[in-house]
């Protein structure tokens, strides 16, 4: 497929034409030019659109596809239409399957079913064998066959003798482990942010308490080691304030945050919405304003979906016994964009792939002549409106839904393929 790409903003820190408005000419999955101008050719299609940005192709770190064995939830086919539709051209997905991915068979399960995909899906192999927290999984022999990294997923490794042996052992071949910081024996039984609010609906509470110990107690584990970490849903102020002294220490940590932190806090659980039960849970409005700043810094390095698609029958039901989670591929930018306008094109395009490109050492995608096109569209202008109609997943349990948010994806080059959202 040949394309043209008229007047399209190039948000890429990597290109030398980083920040300059140009047609661009994509022929046989390769640029083949960038200038100007760019006179139109017989069977070329071309694409234009009020602030049309072009970047590296996004990458989202965090994505529960539910394949094998959960499918009613999600497959690899919904969950990548719906990554894709939300700007997405490569996808870690966690190991929280039945069977758990946790050696090479399942890995490779998944990497030979994202070939016939629009989206690239990255197996994240577990940490542990069946995700039980005891003995480590087969995690050389995962790497070989293509898992990006490693991670128990929705279900963090609690032991530290056991995260401290994953670290020292994915040093061998400059692995990543990522960790969501919660430890599940403080406030086990809790059903939000403990708080003022948690108090006056009557819900059991999750104190911060349970986040920062976990960051502080990896943290450590990390200097000792000497490994890499990233920290993945990272909801207070005081856990970015240790990540950010970690970092300045010279650690190889960095971390993410889910569109859904960045845009609700606890007292968004007033009408007991179970779209908004989370884990980690909404922090206070305090976190919820100490992320943004975060994100607009630079101390948290991506935006990780944390697309946890649920079924009807456990959303719908009483807050106590509805299932953590929200579907979030289609509406991450968009969210992220509505609740931090001022975030730059340059600064988007890192935060949803530049960074997590460098962090996993994945293959360099950029937006210069002979790179092979690995393009995101997108336009901070416009407006996205996530309805049943339009939702690619298979699950629809989100706050967002029939929800007008700023920004709009245009679509995405990859795989030699143009795929445009109508």
């Amino acid at each position: 497929m040949n394309i043209l790409l008229r007047q399209v903003l190039i948000a890429d820190a990597s290109s030398p034409l980083n920040g300059q408005t140009q047609d661009i000419l994509i022929e046989q999955g390769v640029i083949t030019a960038i200038e100007p101008s760019i006179a139109a050719k017989d069977g070329v299609q071309e694409i234009s659109a009020a602030g049309l940005t072009a970047s590296a192709g996004w990458v989202d770190l965090f994505a529960h596809l539910c394949d094998p064995g959960i499918e009613y939830r999600e497959t690899l086919e919904s969950g990548a239409a719906a990554a894709a539709a939300g700007g997405y051209t490569e996808v870690f997905v966690l190991p929280n399957t039945q069977p758990v991915v946790h050696n090479k068979t399942q890995v490779e399960y998944i990497v030979q079913k994202s070939n016939a995909l629009p989206v690239t899906l990255r197996p994240l192999g577990a940490v542990t064998k069946g995700i039980e927290g005891k003995e480590l999984a087969e995690m050389y022999d995962m790497q070989n066959s293509g898992a990006i990294a490693f991670s128990d997923g929705i279900y963090p490794v609690q032991s530290p003798g056991l995260l401290l042996k994953a670290l020292q052992y994915v040093k061998a071949f400059n692995g990543v482990v990522i960790q969501v910081p919660a430890d599940d024996s403080i406030g086990k039984y809790g059903l939000m942010h403990e708080g003022i609010i948690s108090t006056q609906l009557g819900l059991p509470g999750i104190p911060a308490l349970a986040e920062e110990l976990m960051v502080h107690r990896d943290i450590e584990l990390l200097r000792y080691t000497g490994s890499q970490l990233h920290i993945t849903g990272v909801s207070t102020e005081n856990s970015l304030r240790m990540i950010a002294a970690a970092k300045a220490e010279g650690l190889q940590i960095t971390c993410s945050a889910t569109p859904y932190h960045v845009s609700f806090c606890d007292e968004d659980l007033q009408t007991y919405d179970t779209n908004l039960k989370v884990t980690p849970p909404l922090r206070s409005r305090a976190d919820m304003l100490a992320l943004r700043e975060a994100v607009k810094s630079g101390v948290v390095d991506c935006i990780a979906s944390h697309h946890i698609p649920q079924n009807w029958d456990h959303k719908t039901c009483e807050f106590e016994y509805a299932k953590a989670g929200m579907a979030g591929l289609q509406t991450a930018f968009a969210a992220v964009l509505t609740a931090i306008p001022g975030l730059s094109a340059e600064r988007i395009a890192q935060l949803f792939g530049g960074n997590a490109r460098s962090v996993f050492a994945l293959e360099p995608a950029t937006v210069q002549k002979g790179a092979t096109a690995n393009i995101t569209l997108f336009s901070t202008g416009g407006s996205t409106t996530l309805s049943k109609q339009n939702n690619k997943s298979k699950s629809y349990n989100t706050p967002f839904l029939d929800k007008a948010l700023k920004g709009q994806v245009i679509g995405i080059i990859h795989k030699g393929q143009l795929h445009l959202n109508k």
